[in-house]
């Protein structure tokens, strides 16, 4: 097995037809993808025309604070189902009812703990205006769990051609309203309403593809069962949760809702562009993960394909983005968030400590680690909150600059113990990241030119911007090809997947 680690692992296996919609790894990744991608191309037409014409930062700082508060909580809005009917032998009709209850029991449970913290919240920022967010996020809290079970079932197939079809009409509506209603002057609380909407539509599209009839026929037994399942990780992710969303909660509290606002504009767009460029697979792991894990396959080649796979993707985009910052949010957002270049800059390369570990939560979970996975978050978060709250005390750009310290912590923080438990080999995983070191300083190249020597940052329009991302994106190709990166023959397998159908359509057919 050690020996295996050394040479090309085989390629994952293919998952048997159990329905309409599954089939292959591969196809499963093409539809996450199309999903992913058409989800961001409404969120970010959506933001960039709210921020541009509608909406100030201060505004949309006190919906990033509301969102933030009300996340924090929505860990119990899951439960862990997801993850239950994912393991589940058989998925039957009976664990299926029995998780719908839940999901509604819990989605109360979720709504009126967000209602009872809105008035306290309001007081602490001094903005009475958060209370009315929040009430409609926690009524859009109601609604999600006649999505949730069904796109559990549908994605525990791989069957992501219907999960396409739920989150495409939910991210449609969610934009359509949010659009409107900014436009008729509704402000911040147009991001709320809009919540709202995505919920009903992604319930309804949900519940056609994938019914899940809702019944109080259910036995306590197997009520604990679940809740047992999902309590163990509980704690996990409410750590998790506290991590990922205090941000906006202190720089609001510390730098103000403006200074919010530049902040989850900064991170939102680098959190954007990472999954557009990976987070569209990222929903096929666990389940296939689970799969080799299930076949006693050795996780380690594996894993370091996936490694690869991030490197050669995301670190170039993120290097590109952050050298590219002041011209992207002024060709965005305009002058008015101007503020918010140097944030995203330094976001943006932050994100590349957390993609070099990748499933970091996953496969811990999987492989029955939840409670040392648990001791890790929790220092995990300590650390995100310490270095945010010292950097948030100097200044917002200071908050953001302390992301590249939390990140640099959290890679030291998970390295080892990803090794001991994986299995990878630490030789394959260092020569991956040379290599994508080697192809992001290639990519990003011609966009330091640009910026510095044939135009400023300020004045690098359209047409400039367009031509400069080109020839980075040439300088990706021709690096990924020279430096013969080990993610190269999977790229190429991909296109050709891509490209199978076109090619059968142009083949030439017998007389």
């Amino acid at each position: 097995m050690a020996e295996a680690r050394h040479s090309p692992p085989p390629s994952p296996p293919p998952t048997p037809d159990n329905g309409r919609g599954a089939g292959s790894v591969k196809s499963a990744a093409l539809w996450a993808a199309a999903s992913q991608y058409s989800q961001f191309t409404m969120q970010f037409v959506t933001s960039v025309v709210i921020s541009r014409f509608f909406l100030k930062p201060e505004e949309i700082g006190l919906f990033s604070v509301a969102l933030a508060a009300a996340m924090i909580l929505s860990i119990i809005q899951d439960f862990g189902l997801t993850r239950y009917l994912g393991r589940h032998p058989t998925a039957d009709e009976e664990t299926v009812r029995h998780c719908t209850v839940i999901a509604v029991a819990f989605s109360f449970i979720l709504a009126a703990l967000v209602l009872a913290i809105a008035w306290p919240i309001a007081l602490f920022y001094g903005e009475p205006r958060l209370f009315p967010i929040l009430a409609l996020i926690a009524a859009s809290y109601l609604l999600n769990p006649w999505s949730i079970v069904p796109a559990a079932l549908l994605a525990r197939r791989l069957d992501f051609r219907a999960t396409f079809l739920v989150n495409s009409t939910g991210a449609l509506a969610n934009s359509g309203c949010a659009l409107a209603l900014a436009a008729l002057g509704y402000s911040a609380e147009s991001l709320a309403w809009a919540m709202i909407a995505q919920a009903a539509v992604r319930a309804v599209a949900a519940q056609i593809l994938r019914p899940t009839p809702f019944s109080l026929s259910f036995r306590m037994e197997r009520a604990r069962e679940i809740i047992g399942f999902g309590s163990g990780s509980a704690l996990l992710y409410l750590s998790g949760g506290i991590g990922m969303r205090t941000p906006d909660l202190i720089v609001g509290r510390m730098q103000g809702m403006s200074a919010a606002g530049l902040f989850s504009r900064g991170v939102a767009l680098a959190a954007q562009l990472h999954y557009l460029v990976a987070g569209a697979v990222g929903a096929i792991y666990y389940p296939t993960f689970a799969r080799l894990h299930d076949e006693e396959k050795d996780l380690g080649p594996y894993y370091e394909r996936v490694v690869a796979a991030h490197g050669v993707i995301v670190w170039p985009a993120m290097a590109l983005l952050a050298v590219l910052s002041q011209p992207v949010i002024l060709m965005l957002y305009g002058p008015g968030w101007a503020e918010a270049a140097p944030l995203l800059a330094f976001v943006a390369l932050a994100e590349c400590f957390f993609v070099a570990l990748p499933l970091h939560m996953d496969l811990p979970i999987l492989l029955g680690r939840l409670r040392q996975l648990l001791y890790f978050n929790i220092a995990d978060t300590a650390l995100s909150v310490a270095t945010l709250a010292a950097g948030a005390a100097i200044g917002v750009e200071a908050a953001a600059a302390s992301r590249l310290v939390y990140g640099l912590g959290w890679f030291c923080l998970y390295a080892l113990w990803l090794r001991r438990l994986i299995g990878f080999s630490w030789r394959a995983v260092l020569r991956i990241y040379a290599a994508s070191l080697g192809v992001t300083l290639a990519t990003v190249l011609p966009a330091i030119y640009a910026v510095t020597v044939w135009r400023s940052p300020a004045t690098l329009g359209f047409l400039d911007f367009v031509g400069t991302t080109g020839a980075s994106a040439l300088a990706w190709l021709c690096a990924v090809h020279l430096l013969r990166h080990p993610a190269r023959e999977d790229l190429v397998g991909v296109a050709l997947h891509v490209l199978a159908p076109l090619r059968a359509r142009l083949k030439p057919r017998p007389a």
